[in-house]
């Protein structure tokens, strides 16, 4: 019988540090994303008036989730685990929202 670990390294983008965090923080941070709204949601989660545009907020919601890793590692009493899941959660879909798209071949009619 095999020992599963229960934590799973992801890496939201490239160029940015290797993210190691525990299983069931990544998988709520999974289930999360099909309720994301980027409109609705990330000006909450950075708690500003406009959201900025897209791949502008990562550098702030990669700090801000470290700092909350930093207080679960330590077992602070100021960790709060729903913050935590709401900033990974935003990370998935900020990072989807700065990838790059595919830009369609143009169709041609003859």
């Amino acid at each position: 019988m095999t020992m599963m670990s229960n934590v799973i390294a992801f890496q939201p983008r490239p160029g940015q540090p290797h993210l190691r965090r525990p299983r069931l923080l990544v998988r709520a941070a999974r289930a999360g994303q099909v309720g994301w709204r980027r409109s609705r949601d990330l000006h909450r989660v950075l708690k500003c008036e406009t959201p900025p545009p897209a791949g502008k907020a990562l550098s702030r919601l990669l700090a801000e989730e470290e700092r909350l890793d930093l207080l679960r590692r330590s077992g602070q009493a100021g960790y709060d685990m729903h913050r935590h899941i709401l900033l990974l959660i935003a990370i998935l879909a900020e990072t989807a929202e700065a990838a790059p798209r595919p830009v369609p071949n143009p169709v041609t009619c003859p």
